[in-house]
C-alpha cells in the first residue's frame, strides 16, 4: 500500500534550512545511509517525489549532476530550469488535485514529500500525509524554514540513533 511519507532532517530547534535555505548544517553531519531509518533504504521504497521548488532550486544549484530517478512534481508558481530527460512535472495544483496520480505513478511504493515544511504542511491538511520521519540534528539554528509550520498530530512508532541523528518514524493522527 502506498503511503505518503515526509522524510526529512531538522536541527533541535526544528529548522530544516537556515533563513538563508542553506543546508551546510545537515551536510557536514555523520550519518549512514545504510543506517537505522537511512535514506538508502527509504528512497528503495520510493516510488515518486513531491518536491518544493525552493528545494528543487537547491539541489540543482549545489548538485549540478543531479537527475531524479523517480517521476518528481515540483510545486511551483515560478519558471523553473528543468533537468533534461528528466520525469519533472513542475505543477500549480492543489496536492489535492495531483496525489492520485503520484500514487498511480508510485505503483504500490511510497510518494516521499522532500522540502519543505509547508509542501508536507499542504499534504496533512488535506488528509493525504500518512507519515514523518525526521533525522534529528544536534544543532540549533534560530531561525530558517520550519520542519512543519502548522499543527499536525503524530504518533511515534520508531527511534533510532544513526550517527549524530536522533531518528523518529511518526505516525500522522487524523481527526476522528
Amino acid at each position: 500500500m502506498t503511503r505518503t511519507v515526509y522524510y526529512t532532517a531538522t536541527s533541535l530547534d526544528g529548522f530544516i534550512a537556515t533563513a538563508d535555505h542553506s543546508l551546510d548544517w545537515l551536510l557536514t553531519r555523520d550519518n549512514d545511509p545504510a543506517g537505522p531509518m537511512g535514506y538508502d533504504g527509504f528512497i528503495a521504497g520510493v516510488g515518486a517525489v513531491a518536491m518544493g521548488a525552493t528545494t528543487y532550486r537547491w539541489v540543482r544549484e549545489n548538485d549540478p549532476g543531479w537527475v531524479p530517478e523517480r517521476p518528481t512534481w515540483v510545486f511551483t508558481h515560478r519558471e523553473l530550469d528543468l533537468v533534461p530527460g528528466a520525469d519533472l512535472r513542475p505543477t500549480a495544483d492543489d496536492p489535492a488535485r495531483v496525489h492520485a496520480a503520484m500514487v498511480e505513478a508510485a505503483a504500490g511504493r511510497d510518494v516521499y514529500v522532500v522540502g519543505g515544511g509547508d509542501l508536507a504542511g499542504q499534504f496533512a491538511d488535506r488528509g493525504l500525509l500518512d507519515e514523518v520521519v525526521v533525522a534529528i540534528a544536534p544543532v540549533t539554528l534560530g531561525a530558517g524554514a520550519p520542519l512543519l509550520p502548522r499543527r499536525v498530530e503524530l504518533a511515534v512508532q520508531e527511534v533510532d540513533r544513526n550517527g549524530e541523528f536522533v531518528v523518529v518514524r511518526y505516525a500522522v493522527v487524523r481527526p476522528a
